[in-house]
């Protein structure tokens, strides 16, 4: 593994050298920040050691680069007793970990190559992926989870052929996506592509999108006009919340199924259309049958080929690959990055919304990002009840963060009157910086021993 080592005493640089290219890695050695980042940037090492203090500067601005960079290369920091905090802010930002000097090299050497062992198999992993999806992978959709896999290949094999699809799924799990894609990829991707969402408009309005009408076939015809049928013809139609379609429309659309041919509203006149159909449905189309819903015959006849997409939810290891997609379309050529913790809690997030909801979400932080370049858990995720405190508890049993709060209100409270309110005193009595201590009793609204509101520091 091709390592970046920034660090500017010269007996730890030596030594550590050593010990990492005994072991088959390949060390790229910096003493300075300005040194490190031109080898970061023109050398694209795998990972990263980099001491939090070096000249220039220093550690925290070369770990902010190459996360900008690459979020999944691993950066070690190296830190001194007095940089500890420091340390603990690096992790925050993305650090993979951190160690404290005096430490031993073979302990930081191992570090790293249980870092290549991930790194490799994550490569591989890639590799396979793309390799499966190269050959699967279908115009306008993103995936490379084995259920989406399973939906490419489906969706490869039917395409061809001009039987009836019809695609199931969760809303925004991008159920038009697979349409077009079948269209795309089948003999009729030279022919138009029509959609139309049965959900949009009233059963009157419905027919005549459908059907078309002649001139004077009801008050407002005022001349003709071409249904979806006829706007399709040689190509793909489209029909999406076929379970919102009224009774009355099914047994029309049935009868065009079937023969292919229909009248317009107030035409006597038949008319023939080549179509290939794929419809869509939000909920089981089934249990609207067994409603009385939707009618048994019709769900048959466009049932030919189901294709199930799954909700995002369960599309194990898409949402990095979304998320950078979506970035990409969105983000205006900008290098804009999502630390490690923060796609953690995007892969975690149930995405009830689907794939259009994470979509909305990357937009929504792009839009409040501004000059920042990464963009923040709280702007990704911003509907979430976990970022408004509501979260959802059984009645007795209180959040942990809620309760570590509480506790860590109090100690530090403990200590303050131990010290007298002495600030420095009470800072070291925690075994932290007095600008830590000052933070916490800022955000946790901690008055000292004899301070009143008006007094605390600025």
């Amino acid at each position: 593994m091709r390592v970046l080592l920034a660090e500017d005493e010269i007996t730890i640089a030596v030594t550590l050298k050593d010990e990492l290219e005994s072991r088959g890695h390949v060390v790229l050695h910096a003493a300075d920040t300005a040194t490190a980042i031109l080898l970061l940037e023109k050398e694209a090492p795998e990972a990263v050691v980099t001491d939090i203090r070096m000249p220039g500067a220093g550690g925290m601005a070369l770990l902010e680069r190459s996360i900008a960079l690459d979020p999944a290369r691993p950066v070690i920091v190296m830190t001194g007793y007095a940089t500890i905090d420091q340390a603990v802010e690096a992790m925050r930002m993305g650090a993979a970990n951190y160690v404290q000097k005096p430490f031993r090299n073979e302990a930081l050497a191992k570090m790293l190559d249980a870092f290549g062992r991930v790194r490799a198999l994550e490569n591989e992993n890639r590799a396979l992926r793309s390799q499966l999806a190269g050959g699967l992978a279908v115009e306008g959709v993103v995936g490379g989870s084995p259920t989406m896999l399973a939906v490419f290949t489906r969706v490869r094999t039917v395409a061809p052929t001009d039987a009836t699809v019809l695609v199931q799924g969760e809303s925004g799990t991008g159920k038009e996506r697979i349409a077009r894609a079948l269209h795309h990829h089948s003999s009729r991707a030279n022919g138009p592509f029509v959609a139309l969402s049965c959900a949009a408009l009233p059963e009157s309005l419905l027919e005549a999108e459908l059907f078309g009408y002649e001139k004077g076939a009801f008050t407002d015809a005022r001349k003709e006009r071409r249904g979806r049928f006829e706007l399709a013809d040689k190509g793909t139609l489209f029909l999406d919340d076929i379970d919102d379609m009224p009774l009355d429309m099914q047994v029309k659309f049935l009868r065009v199924l079937q023969e292919r041919s229909f009248e317009r509203l107030g035409a006597e006149q038949p008319i023939t259309v080549d179509i290939r159909v794929v419809a869509a449905t939000k909920v089981p189309l089934l249990d609207r049958v067994k409603a009385g819903r939707f009618r048994e015959d019709l769900y048959y006849r466009i049932n030919v080929v189901p294709v199930m997409l799954p909700p995002l939810r369960e599309r194990k290891g898409d949402v990095p690959l979304l998320v950078q997609h979506f970035v990409e379309r969105h983000g205006r050529g900008r290098p804009y990055t999502i630390s490690r913790a923060t796609m953690a809690l995007l892969e975690r997030h149930p995405w009830p919304g689907n794939v259009r909801e994470l979509e909305n979400a990357v937009q929504r932080a792009i839009a409040l990002a501004g000059d920042r370049r990464e963009l923040a858990a709280e702007d990704l995720l911003a509907l979430d009840p976990r970022w408004r405190g509501a979260v959802e508890v059984k009645p007795g049993v209180r959040p942990l963060r809620e309760v570590l709060r509480e506790h860590e209100v109090e100690h530090i409270k403990l200590a303050l009157a131990e010290t007298g309110g002495h600030r420095s005193q009470t800072a070291d009595l925690l075994g932290i910086s007095r600008k830590v201590l000052w933070e916490k009793m800022r955000d946790f609204g901690i008055v000292a021993p004899g301070e009143d509101e008006a007094e605390k520091e600025p």
